[in-house]
């Protein structure tokens, strides 16, 4: 006899079950008494922080959500997600309960969500049969899967001298102009990933349709999700699409499944939390980062990476001001990720795009991506572009006598090949393979020398 399996519960049935665990049988309210900057003090009502309250004024018929950052003389600080507009003293405030959850379903690929989760492309209501929350812990150290599996993102610079393995976290690194942008789509359209999520953090309104349309294209948008918070949205909903894009992305690597999350950009989001903190009262600290930047930092980069099931490889913008790379933000995340990628303003403004400088770019898991074969040709790559780097002054003078010196007389030889080799058209993704037949082409006469002599990668 065979036994039948109980017919599952239709969609709305659980959405129903799970909205009927998170009703509150009793209301806890209290009322607004103060508003200054961006806080709401309000006296009462009972709650924690990290609690999600509901700002209801009668007077105007309007609300308006906000989270509790903290509190000062028995009152709540409150942080809004939204507008203010029509909050006056006296306002009810209403304890809601719990934290911000977000629905998180399947049918968020190829869809463009706010910082709050809800649907900003026009294409109708996304359903999830999963909610939840953003502040979520990092995989256990012990239990994360070893990153042996290399990434391929299908940029040449990056494959060869800055390889990334599967649950890897790197930086991008550069100053404003440089093509972040464009690198971003570039690596969303050719990478290997089943799927992305792109979180755009206080990026301008304008640049958001001109990334869909331009860098990301109709292939790359298929089989990403876009959470979208402009730089003219709240502080706290700008930090709250970072968390909700590492949400998301951990929901599909619990699926199994190889998933790449890019962030635009950390800096933008560490601002965020700066207008927060200086908010509330936190001291100020290095250019007026408060503390809660540098301990926030850690708990949004960490939950990246391998996990038990599937991997989530992460692609972070750093925007550094004055193309200063030792900036606060940029020092912390440096020391935080995997490995960071150089985007130099010099090859920028030389058309040289991507405008990858490989020679100050690292990963910190080359040795165990890459080959034997592999890193002599990317160690002899390097020490051709070292060697010229360092005597190019007097090359571009006419100072330097050709035979002189036969290391320098082969950089000089392969300069302008290996040029050609790093630079790459937005519309080109190459295999590894391709990509290593391309380098070893451009070295064919100069490896075998090199091969002796690697370079100890960091």
């Amino acid at each position: 006899m065979t036994a039948t399996l109980p017919p599952s519960e239709p969609s709305y049935l659980t959405t129903a079950r799970e909205r009927v665990k998170q009703a509150r049988a009793a209301e806890t309210r209290g009322r607004v008494v103060q508003l200054i900057g961006l806080v709401v003090e309000s006296e009462g009502p009972l709650a924690s922080v990290g609690e999600i309250c509901r700002m209801e004024s009668p007077r105007h018929d309007q609300s308006a959500l906000a989270e509790v950052v903290g509190f000062r003389n028995h009152h709540l600080l409150l942080m809004p997600l939204g507008e203010l507009h029509g909050i006056h003293p006296g306002c009810e405030v209403i304890a809601t309960g719990a934290p911000l959850r977000i629905p998180v379903s399947d049918e968020l690929r190829g869809r463009v969500i706010d910082g709050l989760g809800n649907p900003i492309d026009g294409k109708g209501p996304i359903r999830g049969r999963q909610m939840v929350q953003l502040n979520l812990v990092p995989p256990h150290p012990l239990k994360r899967q070893r990153i042996q599996d290399v990434f391929r993102t299908g940029i040449k610079a990056i494959d060869a001298f800055t390889p990334c393995g599967r649950g890897q976290r790197l930086g991008i690194f550069a100053g404003s102009g440089v093509g972040k942008s464009t690198l971003l789509g570039m690596i969303a359209r050719h990478a290997e990933a089943d799927v992305n999520v792109i979180a755009l953090i206080g990026e301008r309104g304008r640049e958001v349709r001109e990334f869909l349309e331009k860098d990301l294209g109709e292939e790359g948008r298929r089989k990403s999700v876009l959470v979208v918070a402009t730089s003219n949205e709240p502080a706290l909903a700008r930090v709250k699409g970072a968390f909700l894009a590492m949400s998301i992305a951990e929901h599909f690597r619990d699926q199994g499944k190889n998933v790449l999350i890019m962030m635009d950009s950390v800096t933008r989001f560490a601002m965020a939390q700066r207008e927060i903190g200086l908010a509330i009262g936190e001291p100020p600290t290095t250019r007026g980062y408060t503390p809660s930047v540098f301990s926030l930092l850690p708990r949004l980069l960490e939950r990246a990476g391998a996990g038990e099931r599937g991997t989530m490889t992460g692609l972070f913008t750093v925007l550094v001001e004055a193309d200063d790379m030792n900036d606060p933000v940029a020092d912390a995340v440096r020391s935080i990720l995997d490995g960071h990628i150089v985007l130099a303003r010099e090859l920028a403004t030389q058309n040289h795009y991507p405008a990858i400088d490989v020679l100050e770019s690292v990963s910190r898991l080359t040795r165990e991506l890459l080959t034997p074969a592999q890193l002599d040709l990317t160690s002899a790559a390097r020490e051709q572009l070292a060697v010229y780097r360092k005597n190019q002054d007097l090359i571009n003078i006419g100072a330097y006598p050709a035979g002189s010196n036969a290391t320098i007389d082969d950089a000089i030889a392969r300069h302008e090949p290996m040029r050609r080799f790093l630079r790459q058209g937005i519309a080109d993704g190459l295999t590894l393979e391709q990509t290593w037949s391309a380098l070893a082409k451009t070295l064919a006469p100069l490896a075998p020398l090199k091969a002796a002599t690697p370079t100890k990668s960091a």
